[in-house]
Protein backbone atom coordinates (compact mmCIF):
# COMPACT_ATOMS: atom_id res chain seq x y z
CA UNK A 1 0.00 0.00 0.00
CA UNK A 2 1.40 3.34 -0.92
CA UNK A 3 1.86 5.06 2.41
CA UNK A 4 1.58 8.77 1.63
CA UNK A 5 -1.63 8.26 -0.80
CA UNK A 6 -3.03 5.90 2.35
CA UNK A 7 -1.78 7.95 5.57
CA UNK A 8 -5.14 9.97 7.14
CA UNK A 9 -5.50 13.65 6.32
CA UNK A 10 -5.04 14.46 9.88
CA UNK A 11 -1.22 12.99 9.23
CA UNK A 12 -0.60 14.85 5.91
CA UNK A 13 -2.40 18.29 6.48
CA UNK A 14 -1.80 20.23 2.91
CA UNK A 15 -1.57 23.93 3.66
CA UNK A 16 -0.45 27.03 1.22
CA UNK A 17 2.37 28.91 3.16
CA UNK A 18 1.27 32.07 4.64
CA UNK A 19 -2.43 31.19 4.24
CA UNK A 20 -5.44 29.78 5.91
CA UNK A 21 -6.28 26.07 4.91
CA UNK A 22 -6.99 24.91 1.69
CA UNK A 23 -9.55 22.47 0.71
CA UNK A 24 -8.74 19.30 -1.93
CA UNK A 25 -10.54 21.02 -4.67
CA UNK A 26 -8.83 24.43 -4.03
CA UNK A 27 -4.92 22.02 -4.21
CA UNK A 28 -5.61 20.69 -7.25
CA UNK A 29 -6.65 24.56 -8.92
CA UNK A 30 -3.13 25.56 -7.49
CA UNK A 31 -1.43 23.12 -8.60
CA UNK A 32 -0.01 24.34 -11.58
CA UNK A 33 0.68 27.66 -10.25
CA UNK A 34 2.76 28.30 -6.79
CA UNK A 35 1.27 25.21 -4.73
CA UNK A 36 3.78 26.12 -1.31
CA UNK A 37 2.90 22.75 0.87
CA UNK A 38 3.36 22.65 4.86
CA UNK A 39 3.58 18.90 5.84
CA UNK A 40 2.91 18.25 9.13
CA UNK A 41 4.27 14.63 9.19
CA UNK A 42 7.83 14.22 10.36
CA UNK A 43 8.05 10.73 10.48
CA UNK A 44 7.00 7.85 7.67
CA UNK A 45 7.40 4.37 6.39
CA UNK A 46 8.03 3.21 2.81
CA UNK A 47 7.98 -0.12 1.47
CA UNK A 48 11.97 -1.43 1.31
CA UNK A 49 12.06 -4.39 -1.18
CA UNK A 50 14.14 -7.03 -0.79
CA UNK A 51 16.45 -7.86 -3.93
CA UNK A 52 18.82 -10.46 -2.23
CA UNK A 53 17.58 -13.38 -4.11
CA UNK A 54 17.35 -10.98 -7.59
CA UNK A 55 18.68 -13.12 -10.83
CA UNK A 56 18.21 -11.04 -13.13
CA UNK A 57 16.87 -7.44 -13.74
CA UNK A 58 13.38 -6.18 -12.82
CA UNK A 59 11.86 -2.75 -12.87
CA UNK A 60 9.92 -0.87 -10.24
CA UNK A 61 7.53 1.61 -10.04
CA UNK A 62 8.14 5.51 -9.14
CA UNK A 63 4.77 6.65 -8.38
CA UNK A 64 4.10 10.29 -6.83
CA UNK A 65 2.82 10.91 -3.34
CA UNK A 66 0.19 13.65 -2.37
CA UNK A 67 2.64 16.54 -2.93
CA UNK A 68 3.08 15.40 -6.53
CA UNK A 69 0.05 12.98 -7.59
CA UNK A 70 1.33 13.21 -11.66
CA UNK A 71 4.53 12.23 -11.39
CA UNK A 72 5.57 8.62 -12.38
CA UNK A 73 8.71 7.23 -13.14
CA UNK A 74 10.65 3.59 -13.46
CA UNK A 75 13.62 2.06 -11.88
CA UNK A 76 15.39 -0.55 -13.40
CA UNK A 77 17.42 -2.40 -10.87
CA UNK A 78 19.79 -5.02 -11.90
CA UNK A 79 22.61 -7.12 -9.38
CA UNK A 80 25.32 -6.87 -10.76
CA UNK A 81 29.52 -7.09 -8.92
CA UNK A 82 27.93 -7.14 -5.17
CA UNK A 83 25.99 -4.54 -6.01
CA UNK A 84 22.52 -3.54 -6.73
CA UNK A 85 22.51 -1.15 -9.66
CA UNK A 86 19.84 1.28 -10.51
CA UNK A 87 18.50 3.23 -13.58
CA UNK A 88 15.56 5.88 -12.48
CA UNK A 89 13.45 7.74 -14.65
CA UNK A 90 11.54 10.37 -13.90
CA UNK A 91 8.44 12.24 -15.64
CA UNK A 92 5.67 14.90 -14.59
CA UNK A 93 7.87 16.59 -11.98
CA UNK A 94 7.44 20.29 -11.48
CA UNK A 95 10.56 22.61 -10.51
CA UNK A 96 11.59 21.87 -6.37
CA UNK A 97 10.93 25.23 -6.13
CA UNK A 98 7.34 25.35 -5.97
CA UNK A 99 7.55 23.30 -2.68
CA UNK A 100 9.12 26.57 -1.21
CA UNK A 101 11.84 28.79 -1.78
CA UNK A 102 14.69 26.74 0.34
CA UNK A 103 14.38 23.89 -2.36
CA UNK A 104 16.17 24.32 -5.56
CA UNK A 105 16.26 20.07 -6.84
CA UNK A 106 15.63 16.73 -5.82
CA UNK A 107 17.61 13.65 -4.39
CA UNK A 108 16.78 10.05 -4.13
CA UNK A 109 17.00 8.20 -1.04
CA UNK A 110 18.06 4.44 -0.29
CA UNK A 111 16.04 3.94 2.86
CA UNK A 112 17.09 0.60 4.88
CA UNK A 113 14.49 -1.49 6.78
CA UNK A 114 16.50 -0.38 9.84
CA UNK A 115 15.53 3.63 8.76
CA UNK A 116 19.01 4.74 7.53
CA UNK A 117 18.83 7.21 4.70
CA UNK A 118 21.63 6.78 1.38
CA UNK A 119 21.66 9.65 -0.84
CA UNK A 120 21.71 8.40 -3.98
CA UNK A 121 22.30 11.23 -6.16
CA UNK A 122 20.87 14.07 -7.14
CA UNK A 123 17.93 14.13 -9.82
CA UNK A 124 18.48 16.76 -12.61
CA UNK A 125 15.31 18.07 -14.43
CA UNK A 126 14.86 19.20 -18.17
CA UNK A 127 11.15 19.85 -18.90
CA UNK A 128 9.71 17.61 -15.94
CA UNK A 129 12.17 14.68 -16.82
CA UNK A 130 15.14 13.23 -15.56
CA UNK A 131 17.25 10.44 -15.30
CA UNK A 132 19.53 8.96 -12.23
CA UNK A 133 22.05 6.36 -12.13
CA UNK A 134 23.07 4.68 -8.83
CA UNK A 135 24.98 1.85 -7.27
CA UNK A 136 23.58 0.80 -3.57
CA UNK A 137 25.72 -1.35 -1.39
CA UNK A 138 22.33 -2.48 0.43
CA UNK A 139 20.12 -5.07 -0.50
CA UNK A 140 16.97 -4.65 0.67
CA UNK A 141 15.89 -0.92 0.67
CA UNK A 142 12.79 1.39 -0.56
CA UNK A 143 13.56 4.29 -2.95
CA UNK A 144 11.82 7.61 -2.75
CA UNK A 145 12.53 11.19 -4.18
CA UNK A 146 12.42 14.64 -1.91
CA UNK A 147 12.38 18.36 -2.47
CA UNK A 148 15.69 19.24 -1.06
CA UNK A 149 17.93 22.69 -0.88
CA UNK A 150 21.07 21.32 -2.77
CA UNK A 151 22.10 17.85 -3.83
CA UNK A 152 24.86 17.32 -0.82
CA UNK A 153 21.90 16.98 2.28
CA UNK A 154 22.53 13.98 4.61
CA UNK A 155 19.66 13.63 5.88
CA UNK A 156 16.39 13.52 3.74
CA UNK A 157 13.30 16.64 3.95
CA UNK A 158 9.80 15.96 4.37
CA UNK A 159 9.18 17.12 1.18
CA UNK A 160 8.28 13.28 0.11
CA UNK A 161 7.36 13.69 -3.81
CA UNK A 162 7.99 10.05 -4.93
CA UNK A 163 8.14 6.29 -3.51
CA UNK A 164 8.25 2.75 -5.03
CA UNK A 165 5.88 0.69 -5.98
CA UNK A 166 5.69 -3.06 -7.19
CA UNK A 167 4.24 -2.95 -10.25
CA UNK A 168 3.00 -5.12 -13.11
CA UNK A 169 6.78 -4.95 -14.85
CA UNK A 170 8.18 -6.66 -11.29
CA UNK A 171 9.93 -9.61 -12.17
CA UNK A 172 10.15 -12.84 -10.01
CA UNK A 173 9.44 -13.09 -6.10
CA UNK A 174 9.84 -9.56 -4.13
CA UNK A 175 9.48 -9.29 -0.74
CA UNK A 176 8.17 -6.08 1.20
CA UNK A 177 9.34 -5.22 4.42
CA UNK A 178 8.26 -1.80 6.40
CA UNK A 179 10.88 0.72 6.28
CA UNK A 180 10.58 3.44 8.80
CA UNK A 181 12.55 6.77 8.72
CA UNK A 182 13.23 9.95 10.22
CA UNK A 183 12.36 13.02 8.14
CA UNK A 184 12.77 17.22 8.79
CA UNK A 185 10.50 19.09 8.95
CA UNK A 186 9.77 21.71 6.23
CA UNK A 187 11.83 24.78 7.04
CA UNK A 188 14.36 22.91 9.79
CA UNK A 189 17.12 23.87 6.42
CA UNK A 190 15.85 27.02 6.89
CA UNK A 191 14.77 27.90 10.35
CA UNK A 192 16.95 31.04 11.26
CA UNK A 193 15.83 32.65 7.89
CA UNK A 194 12.76 35.20 6.77
CA UNK A 195 10.61 33.26 4.02
CA UNK A 196 12.60 32.98 0.84
CA UNK A 197 10.91 33.31 -2.57
CA UNK A 198 11.76 30.47 -4.74
CA UNK A 199 15.05 31.85 -6.65
CA UNK A 200 14.85 33.53 -9.89
CA UNK A 201 17.11 31.31 -12.75
CA UNK A 202 19.25 32.07 -15.59
CA UNK A 203 20.61 30.36 -18.30
CA UNK A 204 24.03 31.97 -17.81
CA UNK A 205 24.87 30.50 -14.60
CA UNK A 206 25.34 26.47 -14.02
CA UNK A 207 22.45 25.79 -11.88
CA UNK A 208 24.93 24.05 -9.11
CA UNK A 209 25.88 27.66 -8.55
CA UNK A 210 22.55 28.32 -7.19
CA UNK A 211 22.83 25.41 -5.08
CA UNK A 212 26.07 26.66 -3.35
CA UNK A 213 24.55 29.89 -2.54
CA UNK A 214 21.52 28.42 -1.33
CA UNK A 215 23.72 25.61 0.95
CA UNK A 216 26.25 28.65 2.17
CA UNK A 217 23.18 30.62 2.84
CA UNK A 218 21.63 27.79 5.01
CA UNK A 219 25.08 26.89 6.81
CA UNK A 220 25.40 30.77 7.57
CA UNK A 221 21.62 30.32 9.42
CA UNK A 222 22.89 28.06 11.44
CA UNK A 223 25.48 29.67 13.03
CA UNK A 224 28.12 28.29 11.06
CA UNK A 225 30.24 30.87 11.43
CA UNK A 226 30.64 30.84 14.85
CA UNK A 227 30.08 26.95 14.93
CA UNK A 228 31.78 25.85 12.14
CA UNK A 229 34.47 28.66 10.84
CA UNK A 230 36.80 26.73 9.28
CA UNK A 231 34.27 24.54 6.88
CA UNK A 232 32.13 27.33 6.39
CA UNK A 233 35.40 29.70 5.14
CA UNK A 234 36.15 27.27 2.56
CA UNK A 235 32.53 26.53 1.42
CA UNK A 236 32.56 30.63 1.12
CA UNK A 237 36.16 30.56 -0.66
CA UNK A 238 34.67 28.04 -3.34
CA UNK A 239 31.73 29.80 -3.69
CA UNK A 240 33.34 32.96 -4.63
CA UNK A 241 35.51 30.73 -7.27
CA UNK A 242 32.22 29.54 -8.64
CA UNK A 243 30.76 32.73 -8.98
CA UNK A 244 33.60 33.95 -11.22
CA UNK A 245 32.07 34.06 -14.65
CA UNK A 246 35.29 34.72 -16.11
CA UNK A 247 36.27 31.09 -15.52
CA UNK A 248 35.45 28.05 -17.35
CA UNK A 249 32.62 26.24 -17.02
CA UNK A 250 34.00 22.98 -15.61
CA UNK A 251 35.88 24.79 -13.13
CA UNK A 252 32.94 26.55 -11.96
CA UNK A 253 30.68 23.01 -11.65
CA UNK A 254 33.69 22.10 -9.66
CA UNK A 255 34.10 24.95 -6.96
CA UNK A 256 30.36 25.05 -6.75
CA UNK A 257 29.60 21.05 -5.93
CA UNK A 258 32.92 21.56 -3.71
CA UNK A 259 31.04 24.71 -2.13
CA UNK A 260 28.23 22.91 -1.52
CA UNK A 261 29.51 19.95 -0.10
CA UNK A 262 31.56 21.95 2.16
CA UNK A 263 28.62 24.06 3.22
CA UNK A 264 26.54 21.23 4.25
CA UNK A 265 30.04 19.94 6.73
CA UNK A 266 29.77 23.06 8.26
CA UNK A 267 25.84 23.00 8.83
CA UNK A 268 26.20 19.33 10.27
CA UNK A 269 29.05 20.53 12.63
CA UNK A 270 26.78 23.74 13.51
CA UNK A 271 24.04 21.60 14.33
CA UNK A 272 25.87 18.79 16.49
CA UNK A 273 28.50 21.93 18.62
CA UNK A 274 24.75 23.35 19.41
CA UNK A 275 23.55 20.69 20.66
CA UNK A 276 26.41 19.61 22.91
CA UNK A 277 26.27 23.13 24.15
CA UNK A 278 22.89 22.08 25.05
CA UNK A 279 23.42 19.15 26.76
CA UNK A 280 26.35 21.41 28.62
CA UNK A 281 23.91 23.94 29.71
CA UNK A 282 20.59 21.33 30.86
CA UNK A 283 23.97 19.30 33.22
CA UNK A 284 24.90 22.94 34.70
CA UNK A 285 20.97 23.70 35.08
CA UNK A 286 21.16 20.44 37.27
CA UNK A 287 24.17 21.57 39.26
CA UNK A 288 22.51 24.34 40.05
CA UNK A 289 19.42 22.92 41.36
CA UNK A 290 21.68 20.52 43.51
CA UNK A 291 23.48 23.53 44.83
CA UNK A 292 20.72 25.28 45.55
CA UNK A 293 19.66 21.91 47.69
CA UNK A 294 22.86 22.09 49.57
CA UNK A 295 22.17 25.92 50.64
CA UNK A 296 19.04 24.72 51.84
CA UNK A 297 20.53 21.95 54.04
CA UNK A 298 23.00 24.74 55.52
CA UNK A 299 19.67 26.84 55.85
CA UNK A 300 18.46 24.42 58.28
CA UNK A 301 21.48 23.10 60.09
CA UNK A 302 21.93 27.26 60.88
CA UNK A 303 18.50 27.01 62.60
CA UNK A 304 19.50 23.74 64.17
CA UNK A 305 22.48 25.06 65.68
CA UNK A 306 20.50 28.14 66.82
CA UNK A 307 17.93 26.06 68.56
CA UNK A 308 21.00 24.09 69.96
CA UNK A 309 22.20 27.48 71.43
CA UNK A 310 19.15 28.32 73.08
CA UNK A 311 18.69 24.76 74.69
CA UNK A 312 22.43 25.20 76.12
CA UNK A 313 21.29 28.11 77.45
CA UNK A 314 18.14 27.00 78.93
CA UNK A 315 20.64 24.86 80.75
CA UNK A 316 23.03 27.37 81.84
CA UNK A 317 20.19 29.30 83.46
CA UNK A 318 18.72 26.15 85.30
CA UNK A 319 21.85 25.47 86.88
CA UNK A 320 21.56 28.53 89.02
CA UNK A 321 18.51 27.26 90.55
CA UNK A 322 19.83 24.12 92.25
CA UNK A 323 18.54 25.26 95.42
CA UNK A 324 15.12 25.31 94.36
CA UNK A 325 14.69 20.84 94.53
CA UNK A 326 10.78 21.76 92.77
CA UNK A 327 12.27 24.21 90.17
CA UNK A 328 15.06 22.09 89.23
CA UNK A 329 13.00 19.34 88.67
CA UNK A 330 10.89 21.00 86.81
CA UNK A 331 13.35 22.63 84.83
CA UNK A 332 15.27 19.19 84.48
CA UNK A 333 11.81 17.73 83.30
CA UNK A 334 11.91 21.07 80.44
CA UNK A 335 15.41 20.24 79.68
CA UNK A 336 14.64 16.56 79.10
CA UNK A 337 11.54 17.80 76.47
CA UNK A 338 14.06 19.89 74.76
CA UNK A 339 16.63 16.92 74.19
CA UNK A 340 13.61 14.89 73.26
CA UNK A 341 12.58 17.90 70.51
CA UNK A 342 16.46 17.88 69.41
CA UNK A 343 15.77 14.26 68.89
CA UNK A 344 12.48 14.57 67.07
CA UNK A 345 13.96 17.37 65.05
CA UNK A 346 16.70 14.86 63.75
CA UNK A 347 14.31 12.50 63.23
CA UNK A 348 11.85 14.66 61.42
CA UNK A 349 14.89 16.19 59.42
CA UNK A 350 16.08 12.77 58.10
CA UNK A 351 12.83 11.25 57.56
CA UNK A 352 12.10 14.42 55.21
CA UNK A 353 15.24 13.10 53.06
CA UNK A 354 14.91 9.22 53.44
CA UNK A 355 12.15 6.66 55.43
CA UNK A 356 13.42 7.24 59.46
CA UNK A 357 12.35 5.16 62.14
CA UNK A 358 13.27 5.39 65.91
CA UNK A 359 14.01 1.48 67.63
CA UNK A 360 16.25 0.55 70.30
CA UNK A 361 19.29 1.18 68.70
CA UNK A 362 18.77 4.32 67.52
CA UNK A 363 17.54 6.17 64.57
CA UNK A 364 17.64 4.16 61.81
CA UNK A 365 17.45 6.03 57.68
CA UNK A 366 16.73 3.27 55.43
CA UNK A 367 18.54 3.91 51.67
CA UNK A 368 16.59 0.62 49.81
CA UNK A 369 14.97 1.55 46.32
CA UNK A 370 17.28 2.17 43.08
CA UNK A 371 20.72 3.40 45.21
CA UNK A 372 22.74 0.46 43.24
CA UNK A 373 22.78 -1.47 39.78
CA UNK A 374 22.02 -4.96 40.27
CA UNK A 375 25.54 -7.11 41.57
CA UNK A 376 27.46 -3.40 42.00
CA UNK A 377 28.42 -1.28 44.65
CA UNK A 378 28.93 1.68 43.06
CA UNK A 379 26.34 4.44 44.45
CA UNK A 380 23.61 5.96 41.54
CA UNK A 381 23.74 9.58 40.98
CA UNK A 382 20.21 9.50 43.13
CA UNK A 383 21.31 7.85 45.90
CA UNK A 384 24.20 10.32 46.47
CA UNK A 385 22.20 13.34 46.28
CA UNK A 386 20.12 12.61 49.15
CA UNK A 387 23.25 10.91 50.98
CA UNK A 388 24.49 14.41 50.41
CA UNK A 389 21.70 16.25 52.34
CA UNK A 390 21.94 13.23 55.25
CA UNK A 391 25.44 14.06 55.46
CA UNK A 392 24.76 17.80 55.81
CA UNK A 393 22.59 17.27 58.79
CA UNK A 394 24.76 14.57 60.69
CA UNK A 395 28.01 16.36 60.47
CA UNK A 396 26.39 19.56 62.52
CA UNK A 397 25.79 17.06 65.43
CA UNK A 398 28.55 16.64 67.70
CA UNK A 399 28.48 12.86 69.74
CA UNK A 400 27.00 11.11 66.88
CA UNK A 401 27.83 7.20 66.23
CA UNK A 402 26.59 6.01 62.99
CA UNK A 403 27.19 2.90 61.55
CA UNK A 404 26.18 1.98 57.80
CA UNK A 405 24.91 -1.50 57.17
CA UNK A 406 24.60 -3.19 54.21
CA UNK A 407 22.42 -6.06 52.37
CA UNK A 408 21.74 -7.61 49.60
CA UNK A 409 18.83 -9.85 48.31
CA UNK A 410 19.22 -13.33 47.67
CA UNK A 411 20.37 -13.89 44.34
CA UNK A 412 23.85 -15.45 44.41
CA UNK A 413 25.90 -17.13 46.57
CA UNK A 414 26.81 -16.29 50.45
CA UNK A 415 30.32 -15.19 50.56
CA UNK A 416 29.44 -12.91 46.89
CA UNK A 417 26.68 -11.30 48.86
CA UNK A 418 28.89 -10.88 52.09
CA UNK A 419 31.27 -9.18 49.94
CA UNK A 420 28.69 -6.94 48.07
CA UNK A 421 26.70 -6.03 50.99
CA UNK A 422 30.32 -4.80 52.52
CA UNK A 423 31.21 -3.06 49.89
CA UNK A 424 28.14 -1.02 49.74
CA UNK A 425 28.19 -0.11 53.18
CA UNK A 426 31.91 1.12 52.68
CA UNK A 427 31.24 3.12 49.69
CA UNK A 428 27.77 5.06 51.40
CA UNK A 429 30.57 5.28 54.32
CA UNK A 430 33.44 6.87 52.14
CA UNK A 431 30.82 9.20 50.49
CA UNK A 432 29.89 10.66 53.88
CA UNK A 433 32.98 10.93 54.83
CA UNK A 434 33.59 12.96 51.83
CA UNK A 435 30.50 15.40 52.41
CA UNK A 436 31.85 16.59 56.07
CA UNK A 437 30.90 13.31 58.39
CA UNK A 438 34.04 12.70 60.73
CA UNK A 439 35.46 9.65 59.78
CA UNK A 440 35.94 8.96 63.31
CA UNK A 441 32.20 8.80 64.10
CA UNK A 442 31.22 6.30 61.21
CA UNK A 443 31.51 2.61 61.25
CA UNK A 444 30.51 0.00 58.47
CA UNK A 445 29.25 -3.58 58.30
CA UNK A 446 28.02 -6.35 56.26
CA UNK A 447 25.24 -8.30 56.32
CA UNK A 448 24.51 -10.28 53.07
CA UNK A 449 21.45 -11.28 52.38
CA UNK A 450 20.87 -11.87 56.21
CA UNK A 451 17.56 -9.26 57.39
CA UNK A 452 15.06 -9.55 54.57
CA UNK A 453 12.76 -6.99 54.86
CA UNK A 454 10.65 -8.15 51.90
CA UNK A 455 10.08 -11.07 50.01
CA UNK A 456 12.72 -12.18 47.71
CA UNK A 457 10.54 -13.75 45.53
CA UNK A 458 9.57 -11.01 43.86
CA UNK A 459 11.72 -8.61 41.99
CA UNK A 460 9.75 -5.57 43.81
CA UNK A 461 11.17 -7.30 47.22
CA UNK A 462 14.65 -7.57 46.20
CA UNK A 463 15.10 -3.93 45.00
CA UNK A 464 13.96 -3.50 48.55
CA UNK A 465 16.38 -5.70 49.96
CA UNK A 466 19.37 -4.27 47.94
CA UNK A 467 20.08 -1.24 51.08
CA UNK A 468 21.88 0.11 52.95
CA UNK A 469 20.97 1.37 56.88
CA UNK A 470 22.45 4.60 58.66
CA UNK A 471 22.13 3.76 62.43
CA UNK A 472 22.59 6.85 64.00
CA UNK A 473 22.91 6.49 67.78
CA UNK A 474 24.72 8.97 70.62
CA UNK A 475 23.67 11.51 73.85
CA UNK A 476 20.22 12.54 73.27
CA UNK A 477 19.18 9.92 70.71
CA UNK A 478 18.69 7.25 72.76
CA UNK A 479 14.62 6.70 73.20
CA UNK A 480 13.58 7.57 76.98
CA UNK A 481 12.59 4.65 79.51
CA UNK A 482 9.17 5.35 79.62
CA UNK A 483 9.16 6.02 75.98
CA UNK A 484 7.35 2.95 74.80
CA UNK A 485 9.40 2.10 71.96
Amino acid sequence: MNFWKSMPMAMAILVMQGQLPLDAKDIALTQETVPLYRVTVVQGSAKAINYRNLKSSTKIDLKGTVLSPHSEGVAAVKSKDGGIHITAKFKKLSAASTFGGEFLTYVMWGISPEGRATNLGEVLLKNGEGELKAIVALQTFGLVVTAEPYFAVSQPSDVVVMENAIGPMAIGKVELIDAKYELLKRGQYTLNLEAMEPISMDKKTPFVVFQARNAVRIARATGAADFAPEAYGKAQNYLRLAENDKGSKKTRLMMARESVQRAEDARLISVQKQEAERITMERNTAQVKLDEAKRQVAAAVAAEKLALKETERAATENEGLRDRNESLRSTNDDLRTKNEDIRTKLMVQLNGILQTRATARGLIVNMSGVLFQNGKAVLLPPAREKLAKIAGILSTHKGLKIEADGYTDSNGGDELNQRLSEERARNTMDFLVSQGVPSGSITHKGFGKENPIASNETEAGRQENRRVELVVSGEGLMPPKDAGI
